[in-house]
């Protein structure tokens, strides 16, 4: 005996909603395993458990920077002083932000504050990335720009561009955030990379080995980057016939965009514009009046770092005088970088008028 027609409507419609409660189940269950597998740091398909971290990473840090207006603990031997931290993180200088914890904030009464923006050349990339929350093996690279204005001469002003690059990470993200404000929009991009080589060179700008009057010797070291840089790790060396004297430097940051000298006697050094003033006298590295450490006739002067995993140092950029580089310096003159090569002593040039502290 054939079905009925009201037999194969029944039969039809516990068919479909077998099938559905089966697709409903499945669903349920790729869900539940999609997040097991990612809060277990695993992959499955398209998930990246590595990826998610950092896209994670990038929005979490841009809101840290950007919805507030920051903070700052002081710290005194490596103690933290809790008691006086402040909001007002941006009038502190970079050795007061290097030492304690900052998580920078660019907010000032919901806008962005010009100062903040400016003091974040007081805190060095690692400081940075500790204070909106990266973990160790993340490096990042921030960008502040006036993509718009109402005067045209500032479009295009870059407030802010420093860390490290891209092309150094096996993998990146990026998250980005506007503010429309005073007739001009200003963008604000971070990107978080999953490791990467930091490259953020100081450079010799130029140097006294026969100072005039009794004068000290000195050396003057910039910082071009935009993030302060911390001087542990830095060394310099000194080479003179099969003499050779070198200083490592144990502490200390340089600001971003900002000089430092290096003399031999701080209390008669002219210091110009420089941020810092570093005392190499008190180790013999550099000299005084009748005190010679400099060689006069013929010496190498290099400035070198050295990772912190890492017992070679490497050399960064040097400067040579006498023997067959053509520089043979008299009293009173000093050696000048021209901003080329790092390396090659065509870049340098003798200079009748040393300028201590002048770009």
């Amino acid at each position: 005996m054939r079905p009925t027609g009201k037999a194969n409507l029944v039969r039809d419609e516990r068919g479909l909603t077998a099938v559905i409660e089966f697709l409903s189940a499945f669903t349920l269950f790729l869900m539940i395993l999609t997040a097991f597998l990612s809060l277990a740091q695993l992959q499955m398909g398209s998930n990246d458990p590595a990826t998610d971290r950092l896209d994670r990473a990038a929005a979490m840090g841009l809101d840290r920077l950007t919805s507030g207006e920051g903070w700052f603990v002081p710290a005194q031997d490596g103690v933290l002083d809790y008691a006086n931290s402040t909001s007002e993180w941006h009038l502190e200088d970079a050795s007061s932000l290097f030492q304690g914890r900052v998580q920078p904030g660019l907010l000032t009464d919901h806008r962005l504050d010009a100062s903040k923006i400016l003091a974040l050349h007081q805190i060095t990339e690692d400081g940075m990335a500790a204070g909106i929350g990266l973990g160790e093996e993340m490096s990042l690279y921030l960008s502040i720009k006036v993509i718009e204005s109402e005067n045209a001469t500032r479009e295009g002003t870059v407030l802010f561009n420093g860390g490290t690059q891209r092309g150094t990470a096996s993998s990146s993200s990026t998250a980005y955030r506007s503010f429309q404000q005073d007739g001009e929009l200003i963008q604000i991009v971070l990107e978080v990379h999953d490791g990467g080589r930091k490259n953020n060179p100081l450079h010799l700008n130029e140097v006294v080995a026969r100072p005039s009057s009794n004068g000290p010797e000195w050396i003057e070291i910039s910082n071009p980057n935009d993030f302060a840089i911390g001087l542990r790790g830095w060394s310099l060396n000194h080479t003179s016939g099969s003499t050779s004297t070198n200083i490592l430097l144990q502490s200390g940051v340089l600001s971003g965009k900002s000089l430092a000298l290096f003399t031999g006697d701080p209390n008669s050094q002219s210091i110009g514009n420089a941020s810092q003033v570093i005392d190499l006298g008190q180790y013999a590295f550099l000299g005084v009046g009748q005190i010679d450490a400099l060689a006069d006739g013929r010496g190498v002067l290099s400035l070198r770092y050295t990772q912190l995993d890492e017992t070679r140092a490497v050399e960064i950029t040097r400067v040579e005088w006498g023997g067959d580089t053509g520089l043979f310096l008299v009293t009173g003159q000093s050696l000048q970088w021209d901003g080329t090569s790092m390396t090659a002593s065509s870049a340098w040039s003798i200079s009748d008028t040393p300028t201590p502290g002048e770009a």
